[in-house]
């Protein structure tokens, strides 16, 4: 045990360092770490910066958007790359001591790069948690605690190890990280049957404002309910989820039909608006839209891909879209029969004889320069409203829209149940992409053009508010990024993200993180009187 006097002498010395003039914020953060760590778990190997080598490996490894990582996009002072949970606390206590803002990466798909860059504030450092990837699944409890730097795709893989009859109900895309995923509420293939990641979860561990650890019982349950679809890096940092595990079948079965305008494409598409929604709740069709050139020829069409997943066998899909949608022309020739984690490969875009191994990969491929944005659909769009569509996406070079059907589980789940609002009267959710690959160059183009098609769909999609989800950031709703966090600034977006939640959000927000330690662009912002102590808190020193 350290005797208190020498403990005393090696706090002195630690001040006169982190005071003097010359110190670094590198310098003043490992010496800081160095005083709270836990001197088993040693985390000198885990801070990079830009005199590193690796340094850019680490801070590109898991960002999705080639939008800011140009150079002229802030860059970290540090990245940090916690190999403990305690390392995690220890992180948080000293960027409070030496007010020092941190920004949080599990997975690093946000769109806006909010896990990665601070538009806003500088210096800032990153706390990425891709070594926090343990996975234990226990079959018997229908359980499993997952660690917040794992992938979906490796938790899925973890369930498969265990039981061909398990799944969990989360993401399309694989390579998601689960702490920042299932924080915004985590939808897939399976959410019309048993709802979303979010909604399947019944324990956690995060890191608070003040450095501690807090499973379910400690945060109570305002904190628990507030981090299960309200947005990540507000309320802390999770360390662990723990999920409950789902059944499914032995076969499972999947197809992707497409047809063309010259297929009928938008009679059949209006057609699905009105079914997908409510059709058996095994079923899962999604429709992934883009243009597409007409053989060899220049000229261009729009094509409607619907990529399906359904929990049972090929006949009785086939039963199923001959009584509910029989305008697809769903054949036995279309269908794949296979099993659950076969199916979770081929919905994120695997070729048929990929082996699951490849979930145990974690990084994403998909590196692309785009701007995204979504809605939510409550009434079907008209076919005229649909021709004015493809005018637009034939306008665009590489434009992507995906429409993911709701109705089954997701209505029977209240509005305030978990933060996420978007339930029942929902048929769909929109998602819009463009994707680019020269850069800044014409990036402003793109994103004037992903605009004008937001402003054309206004009529179709929902109002008062109009619906966006949390999960794909858009910086354009209701900002003003030299005020982004203040709370009259932030119910434009924070009401279209949770609705009538919103304002509970913030409640618990101002409850649990008064300070405003976790903050970022659309972070839940505190009340403003207690915001304002933020600006005075100049704290340099180690308590």
């Amino acid at each position: 045990m350290v005797s208190p006097i020498s403990h005393l002498v090696t706090l002195i010395l630690l001040l006169s360092v982190s005071l003097a003039a010359s110190a670094s914020l590198e310098e003043n953060f490992v010496q800081c770490l160095s005083f709270y760590s836990d001197k088993a778990a040693p985390f000198y190997a885990s801070i990079y910066t830009p005199q590193n080598a690796s340094f850019n490996k680490i801070l590109e490894s898991s960002a999705q958007n080639l939008r800011y990582l140009v150079p002229s996009a802030p860059k970290p002072e540090l990245i940090f790359t916690p190999l403990t949970d305690s390392h995690v606390q220890v992180a948080v206590t000293c960027s409070k001591k030496l007010g020092i803002h941190l920004r949080i990466r599990s997975g690093g798909h946000d769109y806006e790069g909010l896990s990665y860059v601070s538009e806003v504030e500088s210096p800032f450092i990153i706390v990425d948690l891709s070594k926090l990837r343990a996975i234990d699944v226990d079959i018997e409890d229908n359980t499993a605690w997952i660690q917040a730097g794992a992938t979906i795709g490796e938790v899925y893989y973890r369930i498969y190890e265990k039981s061909s009859v398990h799944g969990f109900p989360a993401g399309l895309c694989t390579s998601l990280g689960v702490g920042g995923h299932i924080t915004g509420g985590a939808y897939g293939s399976m959410m019309r049957k048993y709802g979303l990641g979010a909604d399947n979860v019944v324990d956690a561990r995060i890191v608070d404002a003040n450095g501690q650890i807090l499973d379910r019982e400690a945060m109570g349950e305002d904190l628990f309910w507030a981090i299960r679809g309200g947005g990540g890096a507000s309320f802390g940092i999770l360390l662990w989820w723990k999920i409950k595990l789902v059944p499914v079948p032995e076969t499972v079965t999947v197809f992707t039909v497409t047809r063309s305008l010259e297929q009928d494409a938008t009679k059949i598409l209006h057609r699905w608006q009105e079914v997908a929604p409510y059709i058996d709740e095994d079923l899962f069709i999604r429709v992934i839209i883009q243009p597409a050139t007409v053989g060899n020829k220049t000229e261009r069409t729009i094509t409607t891909s619907y990529n399906a997943q359904f929990l049972g066998g090929a006949d009785r899909l086939l039963q199923v879209m001959k009584e509910s949608f029989p305008e697809l022309g769903l054949t036995k020739k279309d269908c794949l029969e296979t099993s659950w984690i076969k199916s979770v490969l081929y919905i994120a875009g695997y070729p048929n004889d990929t082996p699951p191994e490849v979930l145990l990969q974690g990084k994403s491929t998909f590196k692309n320069y785009f701007k995204a944005k979504s809605d939510f659909v409550r009434d079907p769009i008209p076919e005229t409203g649909l021709e004015g569509l493809w005018q637009r996406l034939l306008e665009e070079d590489s434009p992507l829209m995906i429409w993911n059907p709701y109705g089954g589980m997701m209505s029977k789940f209240s509005e305030s149940d978990i933060p996420f609002p978007h339930r029942n009267g929902t048929l769909y959710k929109i998602q819009y992409l463009t994707l680019w690959q020269d850069g800044d160059k014409n990036a402003s183009k793109h994103e004037d053009w992903i605009r004008k098609l937001y402003n054309y769909m206004t009529p179709y999609v929902s109002k008062f508010p109009r619906e966006a989800y949390v999960n794909y950031r858009d910086l354009d709703l209701g900002m003003n990024k030299k005020n982004s966090t203040s709370y009259i600034q932030a119910t434009a977006w924070g009401n279209m993200y949770f609705k009538d939640n919103f304002n509970r959000l913030v409640k618990i927000k101002t409850k649990v993180d008064p300070d405003n330690v976790f903050r970022h662009e659309q972070s839940i912002p505190p009340l403003p009187v207690s915001s304002m102590r933020l600006k005075d808190k100049k704290c340099k020193t180690w308590e």
